[in-house]
This record gives C-alpha cells, sequence and structure tokens, in this order.
C-alpha cells in the first residue's frame, strides 16, 4: 500500500497539499496574533520544499527531465530568496 502511493507519486501529493495546508494556516496565524512571523517570511522556505516534493514527484513518476530540472531551479531560486531575506535581517 506504501509502495504504491510512493510510486504512483500520491504521497508527494498528499505532502504537497500538506504544504498548501500549512501556508494557509500560517498566513491566518500572522493575521490574528501580532508579532507571530508574517507569512512572507516564511513563504520563500515552504516554496522551495514543495518544488523540491514536486521534483521529486515527478521523478518517481517518469516525467520529463525539463519538468524536473525546471522544479528544482525554482527550488533553488526559492532558497536564495530566503537566504537572501535571513541575511538582510541581521
Amino acid at each position: 500500500m506504501i509502495q504504491d502511493l510512493l510510486l504512483s507519486g500520491r504521497l508527494f501529493d498528499l505532502i504537497l497539499i500538506g504544504i498548501g495546508l500549512e501556508i494557509v494556516l500560517l498566513g491566518w496565524i500572522a493575521r490574528q496574533y501580532p508579532g507571530t512571523p508574517r507569512l512572507g517570511v516564511l513563504l520563500p522556505n515552504l516554496l522551495s520544499g514543495a518544488a523540491l516534493m514536486l521534483a521529486v514527484r515527478l521523478a518517481v513518476t517518469d516525467s520529463r527531465w525539463e519538468w524536473i530540472a525546471a522544479t528544482l531551479a525554482a527550488s533553488l531560486a526559492f532558497h536564495l530568496i530566503d537566504l537572501v531575506k535571513r541575511y538582510r535581517e541581521e
């Protein structure tokens, strides 16, 4: 069963849905509770992880290499944005 979820890519779909729900929840928390990190601060890190999960899903389901490369490049871009934001805050 877990092998089927993994090899079909559905496990990664569930993880991506979880990341989407996390983004919504963190946005709601940021609006409800002043002083908590804004979503904009957390978003590049979350999007980098989501892009990596999508890249793995694409690789497991034998998608075209161009799509895998594009999602890896997106993950790198979001990661670099996250690093720049963190170093500018210091």
